[in-house]
């Protein structure tokens, strides 16, 4: 445990007020997402609209966006803070939309999970073997428009979303194979493997995105190498707020179901860092989770409040904290244009605090 560990969250959810930089950066790349998936076939555009809140399941048009938007706001603060325009980081911006969503529809059917944005998953509305078919068409859809950039830059771009598409097939991986591991003794999962994943599961694509905009842009390594480094930590402290939200969250904030991550007996951080705080309540939680027995509404409220006692609500928070303090000094280890920079800054802070 930290020997200082961020104060208790007091209260309810709150849900923080997104900033700006969301919709400035979703205005300029959405028409370019749209465009790329209009070019798949109409089964897989479908079902791919749906995903990106775009359609309901029987192709009605809706008004949701698909998600915060915070990852193609990295691309394109990234390129602006390299000192070029947005415009030059859109193909990125729409390759890292394209992963991002592919990967949500790809995990809601590893994790059975069957609602997603407050409506079901595209795996629930459609069946599995065509999501698993409108995810591959987003994948092959981000790879296929990073490489029409071309340009000076544009391998080195390709070759970039490449490593983060192994990182995150890596830290997926081994988020499944955590679930067939014990709580504690031999072959429990420990909290560095936990953050060796969360790194590579959601902080690779996140640190893709924020150098792909500074990529294209034919910026610095220094910069680049700064920008990737800020994203990737953004991504860890991203993890650890979901981590919170999935057994916190408000359910009309998060659009899932209350305790979902509790009841699944899902291996993440607060519960790593409870049941290993060495407190009663820790032991408690171990043998509740360690039981294999399902859990009721009332017996995963119970482990909520176990979670807490022992710290592991404390413990995420100041870690998603601690991350965010390093991603601030990655931002101002080299020189960025200012106004960009600040945005940034006002995003990672954004991706902590939403919701808690």
């Amino acid at each position: 445990m930290p020997a200082t560990p961020a104060p208790p969250v007091r209260g309810g959810p709150r849900e923080v007020a997104p900033p700006p930089a969301l919709d400035r950066c979703r205005a300029l790349v959405e028409p370019a997402l749209r465009e790329a998936v209009a070019e798949l076939h109409p089964w897989p555009r479908h079902m791919a609209s749906f995903a990106f809140g775009w359609c309901d399941a029987d192709g009605r048009p809706g008004s949701a966006h698909g998600g915060k938007g915070v990852r193609q706001a990295l691309a394109v603060l990234g390129a602006e803070a390299a000192g070029a325009p947005g415009e030059t980081a859109v193909p990125g911006a729409v390759a890292v939309e394209l992963v991002h969503t592919f990967s949500l529809v790809h995990d809601d059917i590893m994790d059975d999970d069957e609602r997603r944005r407050h409506r079901d998953s595209a795996w629930k509305a459609f069946g599995t073997g065509p999501a698993v078919l409108a995810g591959d068409a987003l994948f092959a859809l981000a790879v296929r428009t990073l490489a029409r950039a071309g340009g000076e830059h544009g391998g080195a771009a390709v070759a970039l979303l490449a490593e983060a598409l192994s990182e995150l097939v890596h830290g997926q991986a081994d988020d499944l194979l955590f679930e067939s591991r014990p709580w504690t003794g031999p072959g429990a999962v420990g909290l560095t493997a936990y953050r060796d994943m969360a790194l590579r599961k959601t902080g690779s694509l996140l640190g893709c995105a924020a150098a792909l905009g500074p990529v294209l842009a034919g910026a610095s390594p220094a910069v680049v190498t700064a920008l990737a480094e800020a994203g990737r930590r953004l991504g860890s402290a991203f993890q650890a707020v979901d981590d919170l939200l999935g057994i916190w969250g408000d359910p009309t904030a998060t659009g899932k179901p209350v305790h979902g991550d509790l009841r699944r007996g899902k291996k993440t951080l607060p519960l790593l860092a409870a049941v290993t705080s060495g407190t009663a309540a820790g032991r408690e939680l171990a043998g509740l989770l360690g039981s294999g027995a399902p859990l009721d509404a009332g017996t995963a409220r119970h482990a909520a409040l176990l979670t807490e006692e022992a710290g592991g609500r404390e413990y995420t928070l100041a870690e998603a904290r601690r991350h965010v303090a390093a991603a601030h000094t990655s931002l101002h280890a080299v020189r960025l244009a200012p106004h960009a920079a600040s945005e940034l800054v006002t995003l990672a802070e954004y991706l902590v605090e939403r919701h808690l």
